[in-house]
């Protein structure tokens, strides 16, 4: 899944990450330094997992430990969690495969029956991603950054050019 959720989210400039199950103590502590890294946007991290009791501790875990490090690390940084799949709505939305929750996990989890992320159509994965991206996007900053892109890649072909390039000489703009 990692692959086509980076294809979706790439464009945008968003890193995915893989936790692999539950993360690391080093890995939750560097998504709290990222969230001190720019204080102003903070840091939104959206997950994906299964719904499970360990796919729905998993969530609560990341949360806490990533905000106990960045109360720490990066004080004042503002980290948002949210969880994109797999949702009870999904399962019902997308009749989903279900299988009965296991009877020695004894974790506390509001569903009766489970799912894994991989049952949600890849198509709808992209879209929950895509959605959820472009939900919090500023699309003035999105435009300040394509015009800055543009006037770089002017310049940069320019120099490229030289004095006598044809850019130059005619007074064309690629």
């Amino acid at each position: 899944m990692v692959n086509q959720l980076v294809t979706v989210a790439d464009p945008y400039g968003v890193p995915v990450y893989s936790g692999s199950g539950f993360n690391g103590l080093p890995a939750k502590r560097a998504a709290a330094l990222r969230a001190g890294a720019d204080r102003q946007r903070g840091l939104r991290i959206f997950v994906i997992s299964d719904w499970d009791p360990s796919g729905v501790h998993l969530f609560s875990a990341l949360a806490e430990d990533v905000a106990a490090f960045a109360a720490v690390d990066a004080p004042g940084a503002d980290v948002v969690f949210e969880r994109l799949a797999v949702t009870e709505q999904q399962i019902t939305d997308h009749d989903l495969p279900t299988a009965p929750r296991k009877v020695t996990d004894h974790r506390s989890f509001p569903g009766h029956s489970t799912t894994q992320a991989e049952a949600l159509p890849p198509d709808v994965l992209a879209g929950v991603l895509r959605s959820a991206i472009e939900a919090h996007r500023d699309p003035e900053v999105e435009t300040a950054l394509l015009l800055r892109e543009a006037e770089e890649r002017r310049e940069i072909l320019e120099r490229l050019q030289g004095p006598d390039g044809p850019a130059h000489r005619q007074g064309a703009h690629p």
